[in-house]
């Protein structure tokens, strides 16, 4: 049954990592949840920048963690932080987008 990854992980977040880059966390409680989303393979680079709308060789890493049961990946802000038109200067807003993305 259809979920959203929102529903399905523990934690999902987002955070500066500097002021040129957004690092993003994805955490689940539960192994069969974690493998259901990286089997199904629905996070990739690919979906990563269709969903943020950012070029894929923007993505500076995208890591699978099993052992953290965790995925995590970081891409270059769109606008430098605190600079004219920046919306999130913390970075702590960007994650939404994921919350909605469905997992079958």
């Amino acid at each position: 049954m259809p979920i959203t990854l929102g529903e399905l992980a523990k934690v999902v977040r987002s955070k500066n990592a500097k002021p040129y880059r957004l690092t993003f966390d994805i955490i689940f409680d539960d192994r069969a949840k974690y493998d259901r989303v990286v089997t199904q393979k629905v996070l990739t680079v690919d979906s990563v920048a269709s969903l943020y709308g950012v070029p894929k060789d923007q993505i500076v890493s995208f890591i699978e963690f099993p052992a953290g049961l965790a995925i995590k990946f970081t891409f270059r802000r769109p606008r430098t932080q605190c600079t004219l038109g920046e919306t999130d200067v913390y970075g702590c807003q960007q994650h939404a987008p994921l919350l909605d993305v469905i997992v079958n």
